[in-house]
């Protein structure tokens, strides 16, 4: 009965995201606005920034996250391996490049031209690098800044979040730019892996694959930057500089599996049956299907849970540096993939 009670709180949020999903995808077979994810997450946006959340109904959207990671591991059975695996060392390549250089130069801008708390400085490095508001909470954790610092934080990378979002398509169609150049040009540089998601899409299917196969492969790396930050400030704050054995701890192994996205298991075990053709293609065709109205579930709950009020309080300091460095790294990264791709 317990787990029944418990299980009943979520169902009423549930019913609202799927309700407004269907909506969406209702409203964009009828009116030409668009993707369909694109609505699901503007339409989040204006019923949450009006008529609200209300209590009953938080519990239910706040699974959104879940949603969006069950969709992710079903959409491994559509992912394209061999191309996959063709551009595998190159996209590596240019993962580590665009994270080592987006936490870099976030950095520099802020202690040497901006000048916020360097902490801040580190949260926004992180948020930018690796994947958004859960780099932010992850290497918070290990390096103990204010709750205030970790608000404003979160809240510049949300509005990245919520711009980039409806600026890259724009950006990306603007220039003609090519599937799979869109699609790692949003999965390396884009923040959060539901804006990633729903601009590749909105690009197209085969954009959308590509930026959710680098994002994924980016927010891998959340561990170890949040285990970097964590030792850079103990040690400082510490007095210690002494090299730690074989540069790693039991503790630093635990905090990197704890961060970790393990949904990112999921989606390869999938990707893997999908490739040894463990799937029919009416089994195929049923887990893109599911896969489809799962994101649309979780970009109404990404809308909801968007509060333009909180973003408008946030410093202009912490957004000029997100924005320089966002501007500096996705100019590059783009000159780049243009030629490499």
């Amino acid at each position: 009965m317990n787990r029944i009670a418990a299980a009943s709180r979520f169902l009423p949020g549930i019913c609202v995201l799927v309700v407004m999903g269907v909506l969406a995808r209702g409203v964009t077979a009828l009116v030409p606005l668009g993707s369909e994810l694109i609505v699901a997450v503007v339409l989040g946006m204006v019923v949450g920034n009006t008529v609200g959340v209300p209590s009953w109904a938080a519990p239910g959207v706040e699974t959104n996250t879940r949603w969006l990671e069950a969709g992710i591991v079903l959409m491994g059975a559509s992912v394209a391996v061999d191309q996959v695996i063709a551009a595998g060392p190159t996209v590596v390549v240019l993962i580590v490049a665009a994270v080592t250089t987006t936490v870099l130069t976030v950095e520099l801008v802020a202690r040497v031209f901006v000048r916020i708390p360097e902490k801040v400085g580190s949260l926004l490095a992180a948020g930018s690098g690796i994947c958004g508001v859960s780099a932010v909470a992850a290497v918070a954790a290990g390096i103990r800044p204010t709750d205030q610092q970790v608000a404003y934080a979160a809240a510049t990378i949300l509005l990245f979040d919520a711009v980039t979002l409806l600026v890259y398509p724009a950006v990306g169609a603007a220039l003609g730019l090519s599937d799979v150049v869109f699609g790692v040009w949003a999965g390396t540089t884009m923040f959060s892996t539901g804006p990633v998601t729903a601009a590749g899409f909105a690009y197209s299917g085969a954009a959308g694959q590509w930026a959710v196969l680098v994002k994924l492969a980016r927010n891998a790396l959340i561990g170890v930057v949040a285990v970097g930050y964590a030792l850079f400030y103990s040690r400082r704050e510490s007095g210690d500089t002494a090299t730690l054995p074989d540069g790693v701890t039991a503790q630093s192994l635990r905090f990197f599996w704890s961060n970790f996205p393990t949904f990112v298991v999921g989606f390869v075990v999938v990707t893997a049956l999908s490739s040894a053709g463990a799937f029919s293609a009416a089994q195929l065709a049923a887990l893109d299907d599911a896969s489809n109205w799962l994101f649309l579930f979780a970009f109404v709950g990404l809308g909801l849970t968007v509060e333009l009020a909180e973003l408008r309080e946030t410093g202009f300091r912490p957004v000029l540096v997100v924005l320089l460095g966002l501007l500096t790294v996705s100019s590059v990264m783009l000159a780049v993939l243009s030629v490499v791709f």
